[in-house]
């Protein structure tokens, strides 16, 4: 885990905004521009996708940032990298220390699979990021645009067989993390509205994001 504190202040911030228990958010970020997450209650998900904001089909890509980085964590002084082995964004400051981009996000589907049929008309992520989406169709984001995340705040650990388990979430009430946009980036989150796991600590609840400029 790799801790490091940030010198920002919230109030100098030129742009906040609650995201409520389950709401998704989408927004452009300019390159250069910082972009903080702040988990308010603690054990709380966000679930987050990255996009080239000029070309969407350029996105972020667990495979090329987890083989550059040579772990499956990420955390302070990782890189996000596109499916184009481009830069897209540096994690540049976390105080949790530790988040998950193996463990996908909730779906209707796999709620089913995973827990039983009648969770299966829950509210998840993937109907955050599709509501976002055909409400904003100036981002250029489609289905098909929908893929690698990143579960910021999220603890799933790799067992010994290789497996994924999710377990109680190791950040806490006023933890965050920072980012720095390599080029304009389109942001999408999913603050996760997930019952049936510990990763929201069956209690989901707001994050805070923030963006300064350059």
């Amino acid at each position: 885990m790799m801790i490091r504190e940030s010198q920002r202040q919230m109030d100098d911030a030129r742009f906040r905004q609650v995201v409520p228990a389950g709401d998704y958010f989408i927004h452009r970020i300019k390159a250069g521009e910082t972009f903080r997450i702040l988990d308010l209650e603690g054990n709380q998900a966000a679930d987050t996708l990255f996009f080239n904001a000029d070309e969407p089909a350029e996105r972020y890509s667990f495979m090329d940032t987890t083989r550059e980085q040579g772990n499956v964590y990420l955390s302070a002084g990782t890189v996000l990298m596109s499916n184009r082995g481009n830069p897209l964004l540096e994690i540049v400051a976390d105080t949790c220390g530790r988040h998950d981009t193996l463990g996908g996000a909730c779906a209707s589907e796999s709620n089913t699979v995973r827990y039983a049929l009648d969770k299966r008309c829950m509210h998840s992520c993937r109907d955050s990021w599709m509501l976002a989406i055909n409400r904003h169709d100036e981002f250029g984001l489609a289905k098909q645009d929908i893929t690698h995340n990143i579960n910021f705040f999220m603890n799933v650990p790799v067992t010994a067989s290789g497996g994924l388990t999710f377990e109680d979430g190791i950040s806490g009430a006023g933890k965050y993390v920072e980012l720095e946009a390599k080029m304009d980036v389109t942001v999408l989150i999913s603050n996760c509205p997930q019952l049936n796991n510990p990763c929201n600590g069956y209690n989901p609840t707001p994050i805070e994001v923030a963006i300064w400029s350059a």
